[in-house]
């Protein structure tokens, strides 16, 4: 039984975002102060829980009430992920935004592998989202290797190894080379802002998933970097059969498209 001080401090923090056929839970914000290149950025956090209508059994309608919080609280969710998003600024009302979709990747981000670029366009977009004065990073935990998840992106790596690449890895294995949904990620961005925004991105994909959801979302930055020897096929990869956007308008990928 959760106690009801406990239940007054979390009510007013967690809500429901509908959907057609599940719902994701949204708790937040909480204050997060993050040391970004040594410098401490205040953010605001939130994470959300994905519920399909079957776990959502007893509790569609139902107020955020001490039975809801309990079951959440009673949920063993550390044998899933759950993704979050941080939030800068006057995300609501601010007349321009920046936002990432950064897919979650466990050696890049956390070990700072070079066999990718993921951990720099994690660190970046965070540095470009504050020297904006508004944006939101949303870290999507399921999408692991494009979707695969972790362990299966260890089994593509020892076939990277051999000298495929990250798209013949995923196929070779049964995989789609791209099977990542944006769909709780923007349920959630449409609940935090209506006003455009701007994407962080090489991926045209991405676009066109926040405007097939109807967000005025019209404009993309470029981010790319951190290129080196150990990620080169793999960001020339991107581009030619992943269909990410490395030189157009004088952009351009340096050191490797420019060849």
């Amino acid at each position: 039984m959760i106690k009801p001080e406990i239940v007054s401090i979390l009510k007013n923090k967690i809500q429901t975002i509908e959907r057609s056929d599940s719902a994701n839970i949204l708790v937040g914000p909480i204050t997060l102060p993050v040391n970004l290149d040594g410098e401490t950025v205040t953010f605001k956090w939130y994470s959300w829980l994905h519920l399909t209508n079957e776990e959502r059994t007893g509790l569609a309608g139902e107020e955020l009430t001490e039975k809801l919080i309990g079951r959440l609280a009673g949920m063993k969710l550390a044998d899933s992920q759950q993704s979050s998003v941080l939030v800068y600024g006057d995300f609501e009302h601010a007349d321009t935004a920046l936002i990432r979709m950064h897919s979650i990747c466990h050696t890049g981000d956390i070990f700072g592998s070079k066999r990718c670029d993921c951990g720099y366009q994690l660190h970046q977009s965070m540095k470009m989202i504050v020297e904006n004065g508004s944006g939101a990073l949303f870290y999507l935990a399921n999408h692991e290797g494009r979707g695969i998840g972790l362990f299966s992106k260890a089994m593509a790596y020892l076939l990277q190894e051999e000298g495929y690449d990250t798209v013949e890895a995923n196929l070779e294995l049964g995989f789609e080379d791209d099977s990542r949904s944006y769909a709780d990620a923007i349920s959630v961005l449409q609940r935090l802002r209506s006003k455009p925004v701007t994407l962080i991105t090489n991926n045209p994909k991405k676009l066109k998933a926040l405007k097939a959801a109807g967000m005025n979302a019209v404009k993309r930055v470029p981010l790319w970097g951190d290129v080196s020897v150990f990620n080169e096929k793999y960001l020339r990869t991107k581009v030619s059969r992943s269909g990410h956007l490395g030189a157009q308008d004088g952009e351009i990928l340096p050191g490797i498209m420019a060849r």
